[in-house]
């Protein structure tokens, strides 16, 4: 894809900050990862990659109205390069430090490190990306092109192209899967009922506020009426006929909801046929109707769901349950850690090499199949990336299987996967370079905390398996970025020390 030539802007330098060690070392890791993006070609591909993307889409809908496209000339074509290039350093300083839109355009506008990085700095006015532009430099590009360029980034790693005297081989794997919980509160099956009257409540009086109107009671007052029935259900368990109370508390619940699904559904109907009488705007209207459809959709589940558990008095199966009416594509994921028995979100599989570099993720959309096969699924992506195996792979027991050894020892991969038998463990412990490699094997809980805690933020904010996929993938670019610019920054602090 031919890229013009953007108009060179001056600049300014940065400060010296002195004083604050954390700042300095956050200012040298920046200033290598900006070193290494422009070096590298990786800041050049992605911006080539998305305006291939954005030529496409936009001859797409030029098809579908029935009109030519006109190509970009090089004026747009070089502002649809800024944005990309723009949106790329945004969002990896986002993932860096402030994960909310709002907060990190806040610090945006007060950090001239952060204004450098993003080449936002002028010698006149800063203009800093609003939250709403932040949201859509999140979602600017789609998981699988994210991917392409971190394996082009892992690529360049091993191959000693990064500007690291030693390569970041592929001497040993090492991988563990987690639960990435979802932004959700715990999924209680009479609050599902709430959170329903709630939603579809509240979309109503926006419909009335502007302009349309159906002969109904006051909308506020079926607020109060579920929060009352909540407050009731709550306090229920402490009545000696706490059984008998809460079903009778939950049949109200029932006849409240089909009562405001009914309201819900005319209004709904009514914003879809005459949304022009209001002052609403198209997005707007589209927005409040996906709004009503997802809850009027779900709600007749939820309410069965109930029914079965607390007047029924049976059990649903895991796969059944309705966890969230805002959230979909959730499993109930018993995990049996410590702080938490059962976990509510997707598994996430990650896999790293003995320096830390993370070279295989995977957020699964579906129920985990067992650690065993998502180990093997995990190897054959590394081979498609790297073209060859790591020489060495290990894990806990949830990876072990006598199929997985059978087929490292037919790869010539060296397994050092925990067994399950405690007497084949006792042998194989005898082995260094197996006892080696299961004690290095620990730190992978670690780097799993650091992604989840400080790269991906708990509880991930994203909204929609899409989203929350695609915001994993950039939490991995920007944490191997960090470590590959801590790497290139100890190196250098090493060569310094020897010259001095």
């Amino acid at each position: 894809m031919r890229m013009v030539a953007e108009a060179m802007e001056l600049r300014r330098e940065l400060p010296v900050v002195i004083g604050n060690v954390d700042h300095q070392d956050f200012q040298v890791r920046l200033e290598q990862i900006d070193e290494l993006l422009r070096t590298s070609g990786l800041e050049t591909e992605f911006v080539q990659q998305g305006l291939k993307r954005y030529e496409e889409q936009g001859e797409r809908e030029a098809k579908e109205r029935g009109e030519r496209y006109g190509a970009l000339g090089g004026r747009d074509r070089a502002r649809v390069q800024k944005m990309f290039r723009q949106a790329l350093r945004c969002n990896l300083a986002r993932w860096l430090t402030e994960k909310e839109y709002r907060a990190f355009s806040r610090r945006l506008a007060d950090s001239f490190l952060l204004q450098w990085f993003c080449q936002l700095e002028r010698l006149d006015t800063i203009k800093v990306p609003s939250k709403s532009t932040l949201e859509r430099y999140d979602k600017l590009v789609p998981e699988c092109a994210l991917r392409e360029l971190i394996n082009r980034l892992n690529q360049l790693a091993v191959g000693g192209q990064v500007g690291l005297e030693e390569k970041l081989g592929l001497a040993a794997y090492f991988a563990d899967a987690t639960c990435v919980k979802a932004a959700i509160h715990f999924p209680v099956d009479w609050v599902l009922l709430r959170d329903g009257v709630r939603t579809l409540t509240k979309a109503v009086m926006v419909i009335r506020r502007h302009g349309l109107k159906h002969r109904m009671p006051e909308p506020e007052g079926f607020l109060r009426q579920i929060n009352r029935l909540a407050m009731e259900m709550t306090q229920s368990r402490r009545r000696p006929d706490s059984r008998k109370k809460r079903k009778q508390v939950l049949r109200k619940m029932k006849r409240l909801s089909r009562v405001v699904m009914a309201h819900a559904q005319r209004y709904r109907q009514a914003l879809a046929q005459d949304w022009s009488l209001t002052d609403l705007k198209e997005g707007h209207v589209q927005q409040i109707l996906k709004r009503l459809d997802g809850i009027l959709a779900q709600l007749p589940a939820a309410i069965r769901q109930a029914h079965e558990r607390i007047i029924g008095e049976r059990k649903v199966a895991n796969a059944d349950k309705l966890l969230s009416l805002y959230e979909r594509e959730l499993h109930v994921l018993v995990r049996g850690k410590a702080e938490a028995e059962v976990e509510f979100g997707n598994t996430l599989w990650l896999g790293e090499q003995s320096d830390g570099l993370i070279i295989d993720w995977q957020l699964r959309r579906d129920q985990s199949p067992g650690d065993t096969k998502l180990f093997r699924e995990s190897m054959e992506r590394i081979h498609q990336v790297f073209a060859q195996y790591p020489q060495s792979a290990a894990g806990d027991r949830g990876l072990w299987s006598l199929g997985n050894e059978r087929w490292l020892e037919r790869e010539g991969v060296y397994s050092a996967l925990c067994p399950r038998p405690v007497a084949q463990l006792r042998e194989r412990m005898k082995e260094p370079r197996f006892s080696d490699l299961q004690k290095r094997r620990a730190q992978t809980e670690g780097r799993i905390g650091i992604l989840k805690n400080d790269f991906l933020g708990r509880p991930l904010r994203s909204k929609g398996f899409e989203h929350r996929e695609l915001a994993v993938a950039w939490a991995v670019l920007a944490h191997n970025l960090w470590l590959i610019a801590g790497l290139r920054a100890n190196q250098e602090e090493e060569q310094r020390k020897k010259a001095a």
